[in-house]
């Protein structure tokens, strides 16, 4: 019993010991700013093998319940052609077509989509379209593309593999003009709802608000980010009496302000980020919690 407890009183110091180590090296690589971080500098191999792995693994198991829809559509598949285009090219490119400097500068290098099909079921596809890959550069479309848009995207990706450079340019000849998919587009505008009718969806609301980007300029309780000095802190927010000093401070004024900030304060430096009126609705109940 003694030499069984000698045993363990060793196995715990040594693993004390190896966690203290571990800690001082990962202090020493953080704080003394040995890890590059630049983007001209690649990811080392295992870093790179790693992050993929899980990336895969993660996608996999959060899309494996979703129903896909028909998407042997050709209009459908025409107007996914359009948005790729709008939307996806310049990171990816395209047969017989590069992507632009910001796809090509990129660490890790966005991969081309011509083979997605290959490696991704059509429900996986519409899944990282949607939400996007965390530390990779992969935007999360869900706040920017209709449910339908996303759909087409994918349609036209099960498309990618059979066309080369004349048959893509061909895709594209025939496709909506630009704008064909998010704001912008033709498409008809979703219902109007207003937080009289509608109980806005606080969760939701927090994601919208980095999503959009709020979280560049603004430190927002519950939102990560940097320590920004842009704009005003929104600590307390939902009990401040004015919005911009203008508005009562009240939630459909919120939404009026998050949607139109350049009509309701002309000149002022918050520009509008084409927040949708859902959007702004959990936005604005978000907000109206900050207390």
């Amino acid at each position: 019993m003694q030499e069984k407890r000698r045993t363990l009183l060793v196995a715990a110091a040594t693993t004390a010991v190896l966690a203290a180590g571990g800690a001082a090296v990962g202090a020493a690589v953080v704080l003394g700013g040995l890890y590059d971080v630049a983007a001209t500098q690649e990811h080392w191999p295992v870093t790179y093998g790693v992050l993929e792995k899980a990336m895969r693994h993660s996608v996999r198991l959060r899309a494996r319940d979703i129903a896909e829809p028909p998407l042997a559509d050709d209009t459908m598949a025409l107007r996914g052609a359009a948005c790729f285009r709008d939307k996806c090219v310049q990171c990816h490119g395209a047969p017989g077509v590069a992507p632009d400097d910001i796809g090509k500068g990129m660490q890790p290098v966005p991969g081309p989509l011509v083979d997605a099909r290959r490696h991704w079921r059509a429900r996986e596809l519409y899944w990282v379209t949607r939400h996007g890959i965390r530390m990779s550069g992969m935007p999360a479309w869900e706040f920017r593309l209709r449910e339908d848009e996303l759909w087409e995207l994918v349609a036209f990706m099960q498309r990618l593999p059979e066309l080369g450079a004349p048959a893509y340019a061909d895709w594209m000849r025939r496709a909506p003009s630009p704008p064909a998919c998010g704001a912008g587009s033709d498409r008809p505008p979703a219902p109007p709802v207003t937080l009289a009718t509608v109980p806005g969806d606080r969760e939701r609301g927090r994601t919208a608000l980095y999503q959009h980007a709020c979280n560049a300029c603004h430190v927002i309780p519950g939102v990560v980010g940097a320590q920004v000095y842009v704009g005003p802190p929104l600590a307390a927010i939902g009990s401040r009496q004015f919005i911009a000093g203008k508005l009562p401070n009240t939630p459909d004024n919120m939404m009026r302000w998050l949607m139109h900030t350049q009509q309701v304060k002309p000149g002022t430096a918050m520009p509008e980020m084409g927040v949708s009126e859902r959007d702004a609705r959990d936005m604005a109940a978000y907000l109206a919690g900050l207390r």
